[in-house]
């Protein structure tokens, strides 16, 4: 029997001179959609390890004041994966905002909050309805 039980994904809302960090989505669920840094919850860590280390691999910044921000429950039927999302804010601390892994980004660009981009990845969708804010 497959083991279909929901994976634990974690999104970084990254602030830096009232904009946020979004990248365009290449080469996995939610693929042409924008995002927010993230990835895997690894075991033993915690949210705010893995909000670094996950920012780092891709896009290269550092951040720093990480604080738990909400969870969502994300089905993405197309793909047939189930996550439960948790998402953290954060400031930006240092470095330049650059695609590291090719294979799951296209490119980054920050966004203020009157230009936020239009497709948006599920979680994000479902953080939102939830009532959360991004700034």
């Amino acid at each position: 029997m497959p083991n279909n039980r929901p994976k634990i994904g974690l999104g970084v809302i990254i602030r830096k001179d009232n904009k946020i960090l979004f990248g365009k989505r290449c080469g996995s669920h939610g693929d042409g959609t924008w995002s927010l840094t993230g990835g895997h919850l690894e075991f033993g860590e915690s949210f705010e390890d893995c909000a670094r280390r996950e920012t780092l691999e891709e896009a290269g910044i550092a951040i720093k004041n990480v604080k738990f921000a909400g969870v969502t429950n994300d089905v993405h039927v197309k793909e047939n994966k189930h996550y439960v999302t948790i998402f953290v804010s954060a400031d930006y601390d240092s470095g330049e905002a650059r695609v590291v892994e090719p294979d799951k980004f296209e490119r980054f660009e920050w966004f203020d909050k009157d230009n936020i981009p239009k497709q948006l990845f599920l979680p994000i969708i479902h953080f939102l309805e939830q009532g959360h804010k991004l700034f």
